[in-house]
């Protein structure tokens, strides 16, 4: 596939068949992601990739203590509620999303029930873990190389018939991620990627998130002289 192909036709999958992603599948898409640019060649980046009763083990104890009223547990510093045009478009892929799912936004029951499966990864049978090393937990660049790296993650997946989401929501309670996948206290927990093969008919998985147009995005210096 050609890259525009790929970077346009890509979704967050939401729904996953039960189907396991052998390892090799796995080591092809990250011999691709790893070829992602680095601040100065440092490769921060660290993938720790769960299935079996360890990714159950973390569904579980994630999501019992998240609905018990548990404080997040996360390792970085989080946004905290979004305002303005950042809360705008959060809200507007929310609505796309429970409009596929037929989710009425005044059914409690059924938001909460969309809560849980991302507090469950969404049921993939493949949780793919991004860290950084500690040593440079407050180094921007750190988070901004392993970002680089997670999104050729995606985009190597979908090159392979797979589907992706990437997911805080999985990671809610780190603590309980780190015990189970045994990730050592030397590296920083950011993020969450759900992989599997998607699901033929969940609705979501159609769900195509709006974007920006290009000229609210970019400002040019320098053109107009230049016809």
């Amino acid at each position: 596939m050609e890259y525009r192909d790929i970077a346009i036709g890509r979704r967050s999958i939401r729904g996953y068949k039960g189907d396991p992603v052998p390892r090799e599948v796995i080591d092809e898409i990250v011999s691709v992601a790893k070829q992602a640019p680095s601040s100065m060649n440092t490769q921060p980046w660290h993938l720790h990739v769960v299935s079996g009763d360890p990714l159950e083990h973390i569904r579980e104890e994630n999501t019992e203590r998240m609905m018990s009223g548990a404080k997040m547990d996360r390792e970085i510093r989080m946004h905290g509620r979004y305002d303005g045009d950042h809360r705008d478009r959060q809200k507007a892929v929310a609505g796309q999303l429970f409009e596929a799912m037929g989710i009425d936004w005044g059914d409690k029951e059924r938001r909460i029930d969309w809560a849980m499966r991302g507090f469950r990864q969404f049921d993939a049978p493949v949780s793919m873990i991004g860290t950084i090393d500690r040593e440079l937990i407050e180094d921007s660049c750190a988070y901004l190389d392993l970002g680089q790296f997670i999104y050729g993650l995606v985009l190597a997946a979908w090159d392979n018939g797979l589907g992706t989401v990437i997911n805080g929501q999985g990671i809610s309670q780190s603590s309980v991620v780190r015990e189970h996948a045994n990730i050592p206290d030397d590296e920083v927990i950011v993020i969450t990627v759900a992989i599997g093969y998607p699901a033929e008919g969940f609705p979501a998985n159609d769900v195509v998130s709006e974007r920006r147009a290009t000229e609210d995005i970019v400002t040019y210096v320098g053109f107009d002289d230049r016809g």
